[in-house]
């Protein structure tokens, strides 16, 4: 066993045993390979207990003769909690050099009149520098996992793979030459190549190509159609922005008579797997659509505040069996990677929609951020949970502490009072990517350093 963890709470996010309290859970390559009573927690109790919570509490289980357990690495748990780690799943991670610029505008000015402008600058390695930033500020807040879009990708899978990070990356199709353009001919073909080559499904699986289209208000269907058969013969998901906007999607319906779910379904983009980012403005026949079509919704509940956008549905979304997943969005719509803070504001939204403090649970937007963003991604056999077999991506949280000490349940502490600053360890199969501010596989100095020399790009 290479690492053990003794005597430790785990949030699992698995529905037959949602919380353990006082286990020890082990780790062995890249899986969880251990996971029993904690032996100096041992009890001669006759019958399994169910918390409150509805987790099994495994103190209370009939008991095995103890036995010494060995590891490369002991790590006590008393007073913290462990959790899958956390899936970002729509980002453009380069943007984190952008973060701050041109804020306080509508989306439209922003995009068109700002961000594209600053976007035309980028190169090779800024995208490498601002990806690798993301990441750093990604791990040191718990998530492990997380799907881009964005230019140069073969440069984002690149940064992925150097730190250690599971990635589901692509460059969109953005086409305004609705009878001119060929995506063979565009450089997001050539990233995707190289990404197939080098990376996609290479090693141990890490990172994963995508084929994009930007969205139904950047492209037109030839463009879609390339893009869907270049993903189909290649086993690939897709990623798509779709209906972000009122503007969008009163466009669509103004130019096509459809949606942009009907559009986009009717083009074949959704017989593929699929990530639709934020669903902002979808109508109750387009979340038939998705969840017909078995698509990922990621949610993005902050972005969408900042540039008010609106409120995704996602609480309808759920009970109509979509899965649902979350998303920070780009820096320059967000400002922040912190995952838990989109935890807290997706759950919030969907409280004060819907009149009702019960909507979204703090199990529900949890599974969100850990097993609907696995799922989104097409990882959700192997990763997601803390369960027996599954790879060991994980987080630790130390709950000694004002801010959590308190704590009755730990769900909804993790829902509701932690932020990605609370999170101590950071582990991605089996290895340990971040602990207590150190960072294992990115030299955070040289980094910072090389940030505020690529700022001057954009401030020239």
């Amino acid at each position: 066993m290479d690492i053990l963890f003794k005597n430790i709470t785990a949030v699992t996010m698995d529905p037959e045993a949602p919380i353990l309290r006082n286990v020890d859970l082990g780790i062995t390559g890249r899986k969880i390979s251990y996971i029993e009573p904690s032996i100096s927690q041992l009890s001669a109790a006759p019958s399994v207990a169910t918390s409150t919570t509805g987790g099994i509490n495994l103190e209370t289980t009939p008991q095995k003769a103890a036995v010494p357990l060995t590891a490369a690495r002991i790590i006590d748990g008393t007073n913290k909690v462990l959790m899958p780690g956390l899936y970002n799943c729509h980002t453009h991670a380069a943007m984190t050099l952008l973060r701050g610029y041109a804020n306080d505008r509508a989306l439209e000015d922003w995009l068109f009149n700002h961000i594209f402008p600053a976007e035309r600058k980028l190169t090779l390695e800024l995208v490498y520098t601002g990806t690798l930033l993301a990441i750093a500020e990604m791990i040191s807040s718990g998530t492990i996992a997380f799907s881009d879009m964005y230019f140069h990708a073969d440069e984002i899978a690149r940064a992925a793979h150097d730190a250690g990070v599971l990635a589901n990356v692509c460059n969109a199709v953005i086409a305004f030459d609705k009878d001119g353009y060929d995506f063979f001919k565009d450089n997001v073909y050539t990233q995707s190549q190289t990404i197939l080559e080098k990376y996609h499904n290479k090693g141990d699986g890490r990172i994963k190509l995508e084929a994009s289209i930007h969205g139904v208000y950047t492209s037109f269907a030839p463009a879609w159609k390339q893009v869907t058969d270049y993903a189909a013969k290649h086993d690939l998901g897709i990623h798509v922005h779709l209906s972000e906007t009122k503007t969008e999607q009163d466009n669509c319906i103004a130019t096509y008579n459809m949606t942009p779910a009907q559009v986009f379904s009717s083009h074949g983009v959704f017989d593929l797997p699929c990530i639709a980012a934020h669903g902002v403005w979808v109508t109750d026949d387009d979340i038939s659509i998705l969840a017909e079509k078995g698509v990922s919704v990621a949610h993005n509940p902050l972005s969408n505040l900042k540039l008010a956008s609106g409120l995704a549905p996602v609480g309808k979304m759920i009970k109509c069996g979509v899965n649902v997943a979350i998303g920070t969005d780009g820096m320059a719509s967000n400002n922040s990677h912190d995952m838990f803070e989109e935890i807290k504001m997706a759950s919030l939204l969907q409280k004060y929609a819907a009149s009702d403090p019960t909507a979204a649970p703090a199990h529900e937007v949890l599974a969100m951020a850990t097993t609907g963003g696995a799922k989104g991604q097409g990882r959700d056999k192997e990763s997601g949970m803390l369960k027996l077999g599954y790879d060991a991506d994980m987080l630790m949280i130390d709950f000694d502490n004002p801010r959590q000490s308190a704590c009755y349940d730990p769900a909804l502490n993790l829902a509701y009072s932690t932020t990605g600053r609370d999170v101590d360890m950071t582990i991605c199969r089996g290895k340990v990517l971040y602990e207590k501010g150190e960072y294992k596989t990115i030299d955070i100095e040289k980094l910072l350093y090389e940030t505020r020399q690529a700022m001057k790009e954009f401030t020239s």
